[in-house]
């Protein structure tokens, strides 16, 4: 399998002073889909901006590593230069054009496919996998609920056709059955497309779920990675990420939060 991104001994700060990423590395293969997890304040939604060049409209930077993306060096480069190379990332917080209608924000986001003539089918395609847009498709998208809004920026996504798509808790806020919907959609997408998707959760059942491969990053760096399947049976994934003990008992944060890592965790 060929490697898509490559993310190699990352450093980040914001204002030269901030250091969040601490020489974090990983790396998404051509069609997978891979999850990053971790607390809030790990380093995860950083790491996306890192690699989307959105960094730059927060005043941070990467110091120090590089990111590689299908052969060459991307790290502090232009957001919308990224973009047009294939990587689209979607925000957390389903930032909707809440003015326009659900048509007209699709529309926006073929703006970097610049081919007015394809733009019909794929409005047909996006409707596809979306069949509830179409439904709304003149409706002000401000007024959608947050799962007919999480779509929605899904969707505007794929109107510019990504190779690797960055989805940043695309689950949060949801019901269950509307998560459970939209994972389905983006691993259809995955499957039929062969768009890859790196993607940051807190869900992390969900996550590891759709996912192929999995990260877990806290403090700014990986301290544990494998496949998602093993990722989901590992007892310490269970239990601070998911909730459960050992016998499979939900346990609350409080319950959890002094809990001492296993010696292996700490390499």
């Amino acid at each position: 399998m060929t490697t898509l991104l490559q993310v190699n001994n990352v450093e980040v700060k914001y204002m030269d002073v901030i250091l969040v990423l601490r020489g974090i590395s990983f790396k998404v293969e051509e069609g997978s889909i891979v999850a990053l997890l971790g607390a809030n304040g790990a380093g995860k939604t950083t790491t996306l901006k890192a690699i989307s060049g959105l960094l730059k409209s927060e005043e941070g930077r990467v110091t120090d590593g590089s990111i590689v993306y299908m052969g060459e060096r991307i790290e502090n480069g232009d957001p919308e230069v990224i973009a047009r190379k294939g990587i689209i990332q979607i925000l957390e917080g389903r930032r909707v054009l809440e003015h326009l209608t659900v048509e007209e924000n699709l529309r926006a986001g073929a703006y970097i496919a610049a081919n007015g003539a394809q733009l019909k089918s794929d409005l047909a395609y996006i409707y596809e996998y979306f069949p509830k847009l179409k439904q709304l498709r003149t409706q002000t998208s401000g007024y959608l609920s947050g799962g007919e809004q999480q779509m929605l920026v899904v969707g505007r996504a794929l109107m510019s056709h990504p190779k690797l798509m960055l989805l940043d808790e695309a689950s949060l806020g949801l019901a269950p059955l509307m998560t459970q919907e939209i994972f389905g959609i983006l691993k259809r997408v995955n499957e039929e497309e062969k768009v890859s998707i790196l993607l940051v959760e807190q869900n992390a059942n969900a996550a590891l779920g759709l996912a192929h491969y999995g990260y877990v990053v806290e403090n700014g760096r990986i301290v544990l990675d494998d496949t998602a399947q093993k990722l989901r049976d590992n007892a310490d994934v269970r239990e601070f990420y998911m909730g459960l003990s050992a016998v499979g008992e939900a346990k609350s944060y409080r319950d959890i939060k002094h809990y001492k890592r296993r010696k292996r965790w700490l390499g």
